[in-house]
C-alpha cells in the first residue's frame, strides 16, 4: 500500500501535479500586502486536491520531498513576473531537505532559470528540522543565507528546540504557529506564549509573523502585542498560480487598524505585562518620566507599581509602595480615596476629582491633585486592577485664587475710580455699563443699556455726540467726545467719553470697551483760564507802551502787543529773533552804533540785568529816524532760573526833538545877551 502511495506522488511529480498555491502575508500595522507563503497541493485526478498534510510525509519518508520542492519552486518563481518586485515568497524546508547538501544549488539553479531574485525569497525551516545533525543543518542554512535569501524559523514553540538555535543561525523572522493565535481571544496561556515569542524576536531584532490570523480580534490583539505581519483566512485562503492577478487588483490593501473593535481600543493598551521587552522598556521610561504620579492596584487594592513622581507626592519611597495595599501605605489618604476606588472596581471610569492635602515639602500649605480613577480589563472583559493618576494642580489652583483676588482689587478699583466703565456692540448699542453711571446720573443700568444713555445726555449735546459716535461705528476710528449729562442733583457735568474696538480675526468689531470720565471741574477751570488768558490779552493790548516777551536762551520771540508794532513801524512775528529786529541800525545818545549784545531785552536774557530808559535812534526801513525808550528785565521761574525776558519801549521822538528845540533856542538867546552885555 506504501509503495502505491509512492508511485503515485511519484507520478504526481512527473506529470506535474502537484502545483503551488499561493496564502497572502499582511502588515498588521497597514493592511499592506507584503508578500505570498507557497504551499503545495495536489490535484489528484481522481481524488481532487489532496492536502498537504497527507502527502508531505510521505514524501519525506520516501526522499521525494526534494524533488517535490524544486518542482514547486520552479512552478512559483514562474508565476512570479504576474507578482509585484516589492513582494517576496515564502517556501518550507524540510528536515530532510536541510540535509542534503545539494539543496542551495538546487535553490540557486531554479532561481536564475526564472531569473527570480533570491532577496525575494525566505525559506521557512521548522523547529524540528533543526533537531539531531544541528552542525549540518546550520552549514547548509549559512549557505542558504549566503546565497541572499532570506530565512524564517517556522513554528516557534511546538518543537524542540533550544534559544540555542535563534543565537546560532542567521535567521531574518520568527513566526508564531496558528494553534497559539488561534486560542489567543479565550486561553490565557496562548496568549503569553504568543506575547513571549513575539517579544523574543523583537529583542532580537527579527521580524515576527503569525499564523492563523482567522478575525480582525486577532489581529488587533497581535499588532498591540507587537507583531509585525500575519497570514490567515482573514486575509484569504491560498489561492492558485491563476488566481494571482485577479487577487491583486482587488486587495491591494486588507484593511488598517482603525477598523479595531472598541473591546480592543480600551483593554489592549493597559496589559503592560503582555509587551514586547523592548517596548516594555521603553514604556517604563515613559512611565517613569512623565509629570504626573501613575499606579496599578490589582482589585485587592494593592500597588503592583508605582512611578517616581507618584512616590515623591505621596514623600514615600516606591518600594514602601509595593504589595502593600493602599489603606497600608497611605492611611491618611485611604479614606478619601476609598469610594472612589471601590466604584472603578465595580468598572466605572471616574476622572477629575481634586483633592486637597498637606504638602509635604512645605509645612503649612496645602496641595491639590486632580486624580482619576481607571479600571483594567483583560482580554475579556475581566477587571484586573486599577489604573489611578495624580496631576498636581497646586500651582494652577494657587493662580485661580491670585486671578480670584485680583479680580476682587480690580472690582474694588474700578468702583473707586472716578471713570465708568462700559461696552457696547458692534452696532454702538450699550450692554453694559458700570454702577457708577447710576450713581452719577440717576438712571439705572437696565434703562441705560441700547440708546436709552441719551436720555440723560444735554439736548443741545445730543446730535453732535451722537454724530461721534456713529461716524466711530461706520469708520472703526476710537470715539472721543465731549458732553454734559444731567446729574442726580440739580444741574449739568461735563464728561468725556472714549473707547476702543476689539477686533476677530478677519478684522471685523466685536465689542467696543469704553470708559466715561468727569471732566466738569477741569473744563470749569478751563474756561475760568481762557477768561482771565483773555482779560490779560486785552490789558497787554491796551498798555500805551510796546511791550515784547522772548523766550530764553535763544530770544524768540512769544508775543507782543499793537503798540510795539506801531513803534517799530513794522510787525513784531511771533517765533522770530529778536535779532532780526536790530538789522537796521540804532545810535545811542552820542551817536555810537549799538551792538547787538547791548540791546536791554538781550542783557535782561543773557546777564538778567535790569535797563531802564536807554535811549536810542533807531533807522527805520524808510530812512526816517526817530528816538524810542527801551527798557527790560529778565522773566524769571520759582527757581530763579531765566526763562525769559520782556521788553518795553517808547517813542519818545517827539519829546526828544522839542528838548532839542528848546535846547537850540536857549543857547541862541544866551548867545545875544551876551552880545549886548
Amino acid at each position: 500500500m506504501a509503495d502505491q502511495g509512492e508511485t503515485d506522488l511519484r507520478r504526481a511529480l512527473i506529470s506535474n501535479e502537484i502545483v503551488p498555491y499561493f496564502q497572502p502575508l499582511v502588515e498588521l500595522r497597514s493592511g499592506l500586502l507584503t508578500g505570498f507563503e507557497v504551499l503545495a497541493r495536489w490535484q489528484h485526478p481522481q481524488r481532487g486536491t489532496i492536502p498537504p498534510d497527507e502527502f508531505i510525509p510521505l514524501a519525506e519518508k520516501s526522499g521525494l520531498n526534494g524533488l517535490l520542492t524544486g518542482n514547486l519552486l520552479r512552478s512559483a518563481f514562474a508565476a512570479a513576473p504576474h507578482i509585484p518586485e516589492r513582494l517576496t515568497l515564502s517556501v518550507n524546508i524540510s528536515l530532510t531537505q536541510l540535509n542534503d547538501h545539494s539543496l542551495p544549488r538546487h535553490i540557486r539553479l531554479a532561481a536564475e532559470q526564472a531569473n527570480f531574485p533570491l532577496d525575494r525569497l525566505i525559506l521557512e525551516i521548522t523547529e524540528n528540522a533543526l533537531v539531531g545533525d544541528t552542525e549540518h543543518a546550520y552549514l547548509i542554512a549559512n549557505e542558504l543565507k549566503e546565497q541572499g535569501s532570506r530565512l524564517a524559523l517556522d513554528d516557534f514553540g511546538t518543537g524542540y528546540s533550544s534559544l540555542r538555535h535563534l543565537q546560532s543561525l542567521p535567521f531574518d523572522e520568527i513566526k508564531v504557529d496558528a494553534s497559539f493565535v488561534r486560542s489567543m481571544t479565550h486561553t490565557r496561556e496562548s496568549r503569553k506564549i504568543a506575547a513571549t515569542v513575539i517579544g523574543l524576536g523583537n529583542s532580537l531584532g527579527l521580524v515576527t509573523v503569525a499564523e492563523g490570523v482567522e478575525s480582525q480580534t486577532h489581529a488587533d490583539m497581535l499588532l498591540w502585542l507587537g507583531c509585525e505581519r500575519g497570514q490567515g483566512f482573514l486575509y484569504g485562503r491560498a489561492i492558485p498560480a491563476e488566481g494571482l492577478s485577479t487577487f491583486l487588483a482587488e486587495k491591494a490593501i486588507f484593511g488598517s487598524p482603525t477598523s479595531s473593535s472598541p473591546a480592543t481600543e480600551a483593554s489592549m493598551p493597559l496589559r503592560l505585562e503582555t509587551f514586547p521587552t523592548q517596548r516594555l522598556a521603553q514604556l517604563h521610561a515613559i512611565y517613569d518620566g512623565v509629570p504626573v504620579g501613575l499606579s496599578f492596584l490589582d482589585t485587592n487594592l494593592r500597588y503592583i507599581s508605582v512611578n517616581k513622581r507618584l512616590a515623591e507626592m505621596h514623600n514615600l519611597p516606591v518600594a514602601n509602595h509595593l504589595r502593600r495595599t493602599v489603606a497600608e501605605a497611605l492611611p491618611d489618604w485611604y479614606p478619601k480615596l476609598q469610594p472612589y476606588l471601590q466604584r472603578s472596581l465595580a468598572g466605572e471610569s471616574i476622572t477629575g476629582i481634586e483633592m486637597s492635602h498637606p504638602d509635604a515639602y512645605h509645612p503649612g500649605q496645602t496641595s491639590t491633585f486632580l486624580v482619576c480613577f481607571q479600571p483594567a480589563r483583560d482580554e475579556v472583559e475581566e477587571i484586573i486592577g486599577i489604573s489611578v493618576s495624580y496631576a498636581d494642580i497646586t500651582p494652577r489652583k494657587r493662580a485661580e485664587r491670585a486671578l480670584s483676588e485680583s479680580e476682587d482689587h480690580y472690582r474694588h478699583t474700578v468702583e473707586l475710580s472716578p471713570q465708568v466703565p462700559w461696552t457696547a456692540g458692534p452696532d454702538g448699542m450699550i450692554l453694559d455699563v458700570s454702577q457708577r453711571w447710576e450713581k452719577l446720573t440717576g438712571l439705572s443700568k437696565q434703562k441705560s443699556l441700547g440708546q436709552g444713555w441719551v436720555q440723560v445726555v444735554h439736548p443741545a449735546d445730543v446730535q453732535q455726540t451722537l454724530a461721534a459716535w456713529q461716524h466711530s461705528i461706520r469708520t472703526g476710528e476710537s470715539p472721543d467726545v465731549e458732553f454734559r449729562i444731567r446729574r442726580t442733583d440739580p444741574g449739568w457735568r461735563w464728561v468725556r467719553s472714549r473707547a476702543a474696538p476689539r477686533r476677530d480675526e478677519q478684522g471685523n468689531i466685536i465689542r467696543w470697551y469704553g470708559t466715561l470720565e468727569d471732566i466738569d471741574d477741569q473744563k470749569c477751570a478751563s474756561d475760568a483760564l481762557r477768561h482771565s488768558e483773555a482779560l490779560l490779552q486785552a490789558v497787554f493790548n491796551a498798555v500805551p507802551v510796546g511791550l515784547i516777551i522772548a523766550d530764553a536762551p535763544d530770544g524768540r520771540i512769544v508775543m507782543s502787543n499793537p503798540r510795539a508794532d506801531s513803534i517799530l513801524r513794522k510787525p513784531v512775528v511771533p517765533a522770530r529773533k529778536i535779532q532780526e529786529y536790530r538789522s537796521i541800525g540804532a545810535t545811542d545818545a552820542e551817536g555810537h552804533k549799538i551792538a547787538p549784545r547791548d540791546y536791554p531785552l538781550a542783557r535782561a536774557i543773557a546777564d538778567g540785568q535790569i535797563t531802564e530808559g536807554m535811549e536810542v535812534l533807531r533807522r527805520h526801513h524808510d530812512g526816517s529816524k526817530s528816538w524810542l525808550s527801551l527798557s527790560a528785565a529778565p522773566v524769571r521761574d520759582t527757581e530763579g532760573k531765566i526763562v525769559g525776558g520782556v521788553a518795553a519801549i517808547q517813542d519818545i521822538d517827539e519829546a526828544k526833538r522839542e528838548k532839542q528845540k528848546l535846547f537850540e533856542l536857549t543857547n541862541e538867546l544866551k548867545k545875544e545877551l551876551e552880545a549886548h552885555t
